[in-house]
């Protein structure tokens, strides 16, 4: 028995403005029987919204990079408890783009000289959390990742930036993704209350946004109550 017989297909959405390459990846999609087409799309300025109410896809492959598109992309999907992997092709061969997409949440990074077998190989290794990307530009990322590490431990060896208990719980919730609103009514405080706690947080951990909170209190290893 073959793995596509005992494993349901992925479901793969496609958002392209490059109308031919988005049409050629359909036609290879709808060929496989381990994928399911859920989409194929071209891109628009109010499509974030659109995706959300698609049938639930679990890879996003795009041609373009627009980190506030997959930025505000994800956290709409996040609100359902939908997340899905974006994968970027046709992409070029340079270093800071690549960075810049591994920023905005990308697990896949493909030139624009991939074949199709390449593109359908990647689509499945990020399906079981895998990441891809040239290996020439992974040398890029672990040259990265060792001068964020050297920061790091500057970073570490001040004084920490401790929360009280009702911070730690109100950024165990904002990590989940809720809404002031929803955190709100877990810890029975108002709104208002809500927002100048997370206001004030941000300030103490000298960042500008809700996700930089979350991955500077869990870099400093602060544990956050459920």
């Amino acid at each position: 028995m073959t793995d596509s017989e005992t494993e349901p297909p992925i479901r793969v959405l496609l958002l392209f403005k490059n109308r031919l390459l988005r049409e050629a990846l359909s036609r290879l999609c709808r060929k496989r029987e381990d994928l399911l087409l859920v989409k194929a799309m071209d891109y628009s300025d109010s499509v974030a919204s659109c995706l959300v109410d698609d049938p639930p896809y679990e890879v996003l492959v795009l041609d373009f990079l627009d980190r506030r598109f997959l930025t505000s992309l994800s956290a709409l999907r996040h609100q359902q408890s939908n997340e899905f992997k974006p994968i970027l092709i046709d992409m070029q061969d340079d270093a800071q783009e690549f960075l810049a997409a591994v920023r905005a949440g990308v697990l896949g990074y493909l030139l624009k000289n991939a074949s199709g077998s390449e593109v359908i190989a990647a689509i499945g290794a990020i399906h079981k959390h895998e990441a891809v990307c040239p290996s020439h530009l992974c040398a890029h990322l672990f040259q990265q990742y060792a001068r964020g590490s050297c920061v790091a431990e500057v970073w570490t060896a001040q004084p920490s930036h401790e929360l009280t208990l009702r911070q730690r719980q109100l950024m165990n919730l904002v990590a989940k993704g809720l809404t002031n609103k929803e955190i709100a009514a877990q810890l029975n405080l108002s709104e208002f209350t809500v927002r100048n706690h997370i206001h004030r947080i941000l300030k103490q951990v000298e960042v500008s946004s809700r996700q930089e909170a979350v991955r500077v209190v869990r870099a400093q290893g602060l544990t956050m109550p459920q």
